[in-house]
């Protein structure tokens, strides 16, 4: 049995779902199909998520809101007159959309996970009405109904343990079985959605939980790329990736997949593979809990910008016991979420998401760190980036390091912060985000065309 996931560009209009339809046909063992929103259809149009989210921020806000619902659900009818499938289709998501507004005007913030869900769940209406209409037995499934219940933290939810033994009896269905991505239901059967990019995660859950032989995540590219293309002309792409690597470079920024979709998989070993939706026959990229010893030590190169450095110093830090976990506490009073904190004998830095950091919120942390841990410095330093070069052979090469350090000097860019996990599958550089574009293209030089060179 495979689980089968689409993303919003391969359900974003009529002649994309006739696509997946196709590769549906293709394999009878592609049993379970797991659909985002309808994604963009040209660079310049709207994801009906982004859609939906403006729909409930102005209800909420007590706008106006009868342009984008009309925009809204015309992007629904559009993809119904596309594919000529019932016009009852279109009065189910209606009542569906009309019902989750309902609930944003009831409950405000409480009610817009409703609302975001339904994207998911009207293309998952769509896909299976065109999948019977094609000639397959098909039926859509709810999360509720296929056993998806998750942890009540609306926006961020968490699956249950006991979703998976629930959703193992989809396997004693016979039909090809579409479910909405992105959200579950809590045991008191309240919607929750999961993370922006949280259908990946549904896919993931479900694999794990029916115990599918393969997990395909179609795309709109051919394989995962070694670094991001929009850096590096026509880099290499990648056929095989371990998780513990997927997972290092989802993180650090590859948008492939979602930084958390892998872990339900990862847990129950099965395999996954990134294929693409135009072109099917394309072998994608694998990626498994193990693989043989690989001529290349790097495999791929992640690259974020958007991150700030808080800078702490004060002499003698080691000797006063503690003192990092005060620091992080004092983040966590304020609600900070931190990424990295690499520290030294006297110093410490730590790196977050600079939106984590508000002026407003900054100027607490900033006051509370001198007045509660009396530091001799403290400075914030916005515009950061990090890099990572990410490889399961890393941890055996000596000199990594020093290449990389080397790439970064050719680069005339200079390392602000250097950070390496006990795993050493990864080794993370902070840098000026003005720099991040010349040092990732001096380290894909360093790894990847010069040791094509040296192997050739």
């Amino acid at each position: 049995m495979k689980v089968v996931k689409f993303g919003g560009s391969s359900v974003a209009n009529g002649e994309q779902i006739k696509k997946i339809t196709n590769i549906i046909h293709a394999d009878i063992e592609r049993r379970i199909v797991v659909v985002s929103a309808p994604g963009k259809r040209y660079s310049e149009d709207v994801k009906v998520t982004d859609l939906l989210i403006q729909l409930g921020e102005t209800i909420r806000d007590g706008g106006k809101y009868d342009e984008v619902y009309d925009w809204i659900m015309g992007r629904f009818q559009s993809i119904i007159d596309e594919l000529e499938i019932p016009q009852e289709v279109y009065h189910t998501i209606n009542k569906k959309i009309d019902a989750s507004i309902q609930h944003v005007i009831e409950e405000g913030e409480r009610g817009l996970d409703a609302l975001k869900a339904c994207g998911e769940d009207g293309a998952a209406l769509l896909v299976s009405a065109y999948l019977n209409q094609s000639g397959l037995d098909a039926a859509y499934v709810n999360p509720s109904e296929a056993g998806i219940v998750v942890r009540d933290q609306p926006g961020g939810a968490l699956v249950l343990e006991e979703s998976f033994e629930r959703l193992y009896q989809l396997r004693e269905r016979s039909e090809v079985l579409v479910i909405p991505g992105f959200f579950g239901f809590t045991p008191e059967e309240k919607l929750v959605t999961f993370s922006r990019g949280g259908s990946d995660i549904t896919g993931s859950i479900v694999a794990a939980g029916v115990k599918a032989d393969l997990y395909e995540n179609f795309t709109d590219v051919d394989s995962v790329f070694s670094v991001n293309p929009m850096l590096v002309d026509n880099p290499q792409p990648m056929t095989s990736l371990t998780y513990r690597e997927m997972r290092e470079l989802s993180y650090a920024g590859f948008t492939v997949f979602h930084d958390e979709a892998l872990i339900p998989a990862v847990k129950a070993k099965i395999p996954v593979c990134i294929k693409n939706t135009n072109n099917p026959s394309a072998p994608g990229t694998m990626i498994v809990s193990e693989l043989e010893d690989r001529e290349r030590d790097v495999v791929g190169i992640a690259s974020d910008s958007g991150f700030l450095n808080i800078y702490v110093s004060k002499f003698l830090m080691n000797r006063e016991i503690g003192f990092g976990r005060r620091l992080l506490q004092i983040l966590e009073d304020e609600g900070v979420s931190f990424e990295h904190a690499p520290s030294g004998i006297d110093d410490m830095s730590v790196i977050l998401r600079e939106h984590q950091l508000p002026p407003e919120k900054e100027s607490i942390v900033l006051k509370r760190i001198k007045d509660e841990l009396e530091v001799d410095t403290v400075l914030i330093e916005r515009g950061m980036a990090l890099i990572m070069i990410v490889g399961e052979g890393m941890n055996h090469n000596i000199g990594m390091a020093s290449r990389a350090a080397t790439a970064f000097r050719e680069a005339q860019v200079n390392i602000e912060m250097i950070n390496q996990g006990s795993s050493e599958v990864s080794m993370m550089f902070g840098v000026k985000s003005s720099g991040l574009p010349a040092a990732v293209r001096s380290l894909y030089r360093t790894f990847f065309q010069e040791e094509k060179v040296k192997q050739s």
